[in-house]
């Protein structure tokens, strides 16, 4: 099981001298991979630990904190992805001003030396540090013989179409309700994972009892109705259903939300954890002329994605 250091101070000796990748790593989607397998092989080599140094909170949303949610993952996604890759230990350094502030020698000093002990690094070929994002891959390969740890720099990766594998172009997939095209560039399933929480409790009135997940920072994709399989409390099988992710503007909602119903589920899982896998875009959200044209709509969503689910 892969270890998390929520601060560089806590990370524990038999740590020290790993190989290790660098980056937000947001999704540890493809491209990421490749990164993480430079290191791995660095690992095998010199035969030490294999881990990750990432950053919390997301640089993005410190240095440019009014946008829109963007992340792909908190830290517990990013862990279960980097776990599934072997990765021995997640190292999160916290990300304020401070950090934002040091110079790219003093980041190398600082995180890499007296932090981590680090033997070799492994970063993309467009990695940046320090203030004003003046350290990159040359200034690092410089660095590392000044100070003794190797580094290897890994370029873009890119697919068959010739689209590189990136947070951003997973965003934009998901934005378009195109969640086959961002599972593929994930190499997985794409996943909001939240508490359950109460809602308006209107889909148990008619036979269509749902969980109520919010998304907090996590990326907005398309609003409307997916068909999707779902994890409560992080153990039994993954369980299939439907969900609409939206404002529900035929009852007057207003606040974003992800409503999911399970085929043949029937358990109170209020304030439990969930982990939901969007599989197939199903349509647009939009608002009905009343709430027994919306039931009826319900019933369509709910055949059309337990067919998709079951013919997959």
């Amino acid at each position: 099981m892969i270890q998390v250091f929520h601060d560089l101070s806590e990370v524990i000796g038999a740590y020290r001298g790993a190989a290790v990748a660098i980056g937000n790593f947001d999704g540890v989607h493809k491209g990421h991979t490749a990164v993480i397998q430079a290191a791995a092989a660095a690992a095998r080599t010199r035969g030490v630990p294999l881990g990750v140094l990432t950053f919390e909170p997301h640089p993005r949303s410190v240095l440019t904190s009014d946008g829109p949610p963007f992340r792909l993952t908190d830290w517990r996604g990013k862990a279960r992805g980097l776990e599934s890759l072997g990765v021995d230990f997640m190292a999160i350094s916290k990300f304020d001003r401070d950090l934002a502030a040091l110079s790219a020698e003093d980041f190398i000093l600082t995180v890499l030396i007296d932090g981590l002990g680090v033997s070799h690094v492994a970063v993309g070929e467009d990695f940046q540090f320090g203030k004003q994002r003046a350290g990159n891959t040359a200034f690092l390969l410089e660095a590392g013989k000044r100070h003794g740890f190797d580094v290897t720099s890994v370029p873009a990766m890119a697919g068959p179409d010739g689209l590189v594998f990136s947070s951003s172009a997973i965003r934009a997939a998901l934005a378009k309700g195109d969640v086959c095209r961002a599972n593929e560039l994930l190499g997985r399933a794409w996943e909001i994972e939240g508490i359950v929480t109460h809602g308006d409790k209107r889909g148990r009135t008619i036979g269509f009892p749902t969980m109520n997940i919010y998304l907090g920072e996590l990326t907005r994709p398309a609003l409307g109705v997916y068909a999707i399989e779902a994890q409560v409390e992080d153990k039994g099988g993954w369980l299939l259903g439907v969900a609409n992710l939206g404002i529900r503007p035929t009852v007057g909602g207003e606040d974003e939300r992800l409503e999911v119903h399970l085929f043949d589920f029937d358990r109170d899982v209020y304030d439990k954890p969930a982990r939901v896998r969007l599989l197939k875009f199903i349509r647009p959200e939009k608002k009905f002329e009343s709430f027994e044209a919306l039931k009826e709509q319900i019933v369509q969503d709910a055949i059309a994605a337990r067919t998709h689910l079951e013919t997959r």
